[in-house]
């Protein structure tokens, strides 16, 4: 009885050691976003969805966002955020890409400033503020 408590106990703690090599923060990443390629934007837009309408988004040489509903003619956006494919709020500030889940209340910063677009593109920023996506 004794051997057969020690047993499970000692399966038991290898089990939850190798676990707890595994377990990071932040969103999961799925297989497909790793094993994909990262191309440069030829437009420098990407894709959001807001109150269930089809935007683009785009920033200018000062790091400024632009948004259309078609492509082709672009405003700039007063509060300078946009929505990811989880509802998150990003914005542009201090040099860094930063969101929220809170509507604004808390932000942290974006790990990798990367995030998924409503298509289940991934889109991500380099220090030079260039675009990168995955297709």
């Amino acid at each position: 009885m004794n051997k057969l408590i020690l047993l499970a106990a000692s399966a038991t703690f290898l089990l939850g050691t190798g676990i707890s090599q595994h377990v990071r923060s932040g969103p999961p990443v799925t297989t497909s976003e790793r094993e994909a390629k990262w191309i440069k934007s030829r437009t420098g837009a990407w894709a959001a969805h807001k109150d269930g309408k089809s935007y683009w988004y785009k920033l200018d040489k000062n790091a400024r966002l632009w948004w259309s509903p078609n492509g082709r003619d672009w405003s700039e956006v007063a509060e300078g955020m946009w929505a990811d494919k989880q509802n998150k709020w990003l914005k542009i500030g201090e040099g860094k890409l930063w969101w929220t889940n809170d509507d604004g209340k808390n932000f942290e910063e974006v790990p990798e400033w990367k995030w998924q677009g409503p298509r289940g593109e991934w889109y991500k920023f380099d220090a030079k503020w260039t675009l990168w996506v995955t297709r």
